[in-house]
């Protein structure tokens, strides 16, 4: 997002209406959705009480992309660990943890162009795969470190982390994945 704009400000309404002030115009959450995919900063306040509801707003915009067949981002897997963390003495870490990895995959965003592109002109996946092992392995490592000790912590009814389960599920979805790169590059 660009750091040398101010935002643009968006009013929510009671009627639950969007309101871009730098635009006078009304705008829907695919709006705002389609102003973050341009690089466009803004913040969204509470008309009423002028209360800044930004995060709530993202949040929500999040949870319609999620709801959208096949747009899924976030695996299951990801949020049951994510809702872990509230309340725990590592919430304070995981944003920052959070932030720094995705400015890394955002970084690393040309890099998985490029590979994709070779990938799918020579019909060979090797570099690809490489890399989201690589991507795989790292946030595995780092989860560990943020709940290190929560193997042993575990009730009797949950399944520890890192369960042989969990890992035949991500081992599954990686599989799916690999899939669907074959069946585009046959394409």
């Amino acid at each position: 997002m660009s750091e040398d704009k101010e935002p643009v400000t968006i009013k929510k309404y009671a009627n639950r209406r969007l309101y871009n002030t730098g635009t006078s115009t009304y705008v829907t959450l695919e709006d705002l959705a389609a102003m973050v995919k341009n690089g466009e900063d803004f913040v969204v306040y509470d008309a009423k009480t002028g209360e800044d509801i930004t995060r709530s707003v993202l949040a929500q915009i999040i949870f319609e992309q999620e709801n959208k067949e096949g747009q899924s981002l976030l695996p299951i897997t990801f949020l049951r660990q994510l809702i872990r963390f509230y309340g725990d003495s590592m919430q304070m870490l995981v944003p920052r943890f959070l932030e720094a990895s995705i400015e890394s995959l955002s970084k690393e965003q040309g890099k998985f162009r490029e590979q994709m592109a070779q990938a799918f002109g020579v019909g060979a996946f090797g570099p690809l795969e490489d890399q989201v092992r690589r991507n795989m392995e790292m946030f595995e490592k780092t989860f560990a470190m943020f709940a290190p000790f929560a193997r042993g912590q575990t009730k009797p009814s949950d399944k520890p982390q890192g369960s042989s389960s969990e890992m035949d599920e991500l081992k599954r979805q990686l599989d799916e994945m690999q899939k669907r790169l074959d069946k585009l590059g046959k394409e």
